[in-house]
């Protein structure tokens, strides 16, 4: 009999479920909390937990439940789907799939209309690598410190946060750019701060590659780090570098990608630059598996050879997708997120304002990130005091994010059509858990 089976009248059901899954599952599944939460129900930005307790999701699942834990229109797509065909491997042709292409291409910035579908971010990565190097004839990659790629071999060696990299001296062929990360910069966060970090990445591609690189892989705001988003001409500056070495730019929107960072569908739109490849994945599908790598015609000519992915365009996810994105275009995310964002932002710098120990917030639309330090000075990272507001958020029945290098900045990311209402009584909340600490 499980230990679930045998729950004591003393035990909640979190605590026993907690203690199967530390018995059954591999060690790295792990959750959030002293004492974990099992959650059970969601409607909107809304769950429950098995023990009954309802909190308010400013997470989404890491900004993946981009319109809501148990949408109704994603719903009726995924039940009518399960109903007439569920999987048939991408051996068939099938209109779901073509379909959900057709709704990308719709979205991706200009000529970026063709795609591959599998089953997360980490795949999409994957085939964006492939597809650089198959293109370019070349091998070395130039990723970002601080970023966060996957938990492949090759992602988690992309990644460039040590607790996330898989034991061993690395993948070959991939280097580092530092972060543009203005806050910590060493030259403050003015003008001087791009010719910086472009001066670096230059750097980079002349003293650890060959100097041809097959691309520069970047997410445009890189989220595990801690909300990092670089200065205003830092993408237009790094892919003209990434492009005159003879390379591609590698855009991930798997958490900015979606109306996410607001006005516009995927954050490097921001920047007004035209990625070769976009990875995305997250809010694609509202919490069903899907990662979509999406490039020009002529790159995705240069992969002749036979590949499969025995998931990706699976039929219930590509219906999940087009529903997802359905619902996305008519409640215009891209405007809804930019609306309340401003509306997030305001609060979270009001807080900013009465606590001495946030040393700063940042972000774009409904991404937003709150650095915490010991003293705003030296700006130390203080990641035990983001830790206890973690804690004390959970007492306020708020659920929020943890990211950056020393586990130091609270993320935020809800679901994109939160409203008014629910995201000042989620601000309220997160200021009750401030207070919390400072007691």
């Amino acid at each position: 009999m499980s230990s679930v089976q045998t729950t004591t009248a003393a035990e909640s059901r979190t605590q026993a479920l907690a203690a199967a899954q530390a018995h059954y599952l591999f060690p790295w599944v792990r959750p959030y909390y002293s004492e974990p939460l099992a959650l059970s129900e969601g409607e909107g930005v809304w769950v429950r937990d098995v023990d009954g307790d309802e909190y308010l999701d400013l997470f989404a699942g890491i900004l993946t439940t981009s319109v809501g834990h148990c949408n109704p229109a994603v719903l009726d797509a995924v039940h009518d789907q399960m109903g007439r065909l569920g999987h048939t491997s991408a051996l068939y042709v099938t209109e779901g799939q073509i379909e959900a292409a057709r709704s990308l291409a719709e979205i991706t910035p200009g000529a970026l209309r063709t795609t591959c579908f599998t089953n997360s971010g980490t795949e999409a990565v994957e085939a964006a690598v492939a597809t650089a190097r198959l293109y370019t004839g070349r091998h070395e990659i130039v990723a970002l410190r601080l970023s966060y790629s996957g938990r492949s071999t090759l992602t988690s060696h992309m990644t460039a946060q040590g607790a996330w990299r898989l034991p061993g001296g690395g993948t070959d062929g991939v280097v580092h750019a530092r972060s543009p990360y203005a806050y910590r910069s060493p030259v403050g966060g003015g003008p001087e701060a791009t010719d910086f970090f472009i001066d670096d990445l230059v750097e980079v591609i002349e003293t650890t590659t060959g100097g041809k690189p097959a691309a520069f892989f970047a997410e445009t705001i890189q989220g595990v780090a801690g909300v990092i988003v670089p200065p205003p001409d830092y993408f237009q500056r790094a892919a003209e570098v990434i492009r005159s070495y003879g390379g591609l730019f590698i855009s991930d929107e798997v958490q900015a990608g979606f109306g996410r960072a607001g006005e516009h569908w995927f954050g490097i739109e921001h920047w007004g630059v035209e990625p070769d490849i976009m990875v995305m994945a997250k809010g694609i599908a509202n919490g069903y598996p899907v990662g979509a790598t999406v490039t020009r015609p002529d790159i995705a000519e240069a992969w002749q050879g036979p590949s499969i992915s025995t998931y990706g365009g699976n039929s219930i996810s590509m219906a999940a997708m087009r529903a997802t994105l359905g619902v996305m275009r008519r409640e215009d995310v891209p405007a809804r997120a930019a609306e309340r964002g401003a509306q997030l932002r305001a609060g979270l710098e009001a807080l900013r304002s009465a606590h001495t120990w946030i040393g700063d917030v940042r972000g774009l639309g409904l991404m937003q990130g709150v650095e915490l330090v010991t003293d705003r000075a030296r700006k130390t990272p203080d990641g035990n005091r983001a830790g206890a507001l973690l804690e004390a958020a959970r007492e306020e029945r708020l659920l929020i994010g943890r990211g950056g290098l020393n586990g130091q900045v609270i993320r935020i990311g809800p679901s994109l059509l939160i409203t008014e209402e629910e995201l000042d009584e989620g601000i309220r909340r997160f200021g009750a858990a401030c207070q919390r600490i400072d007691g």
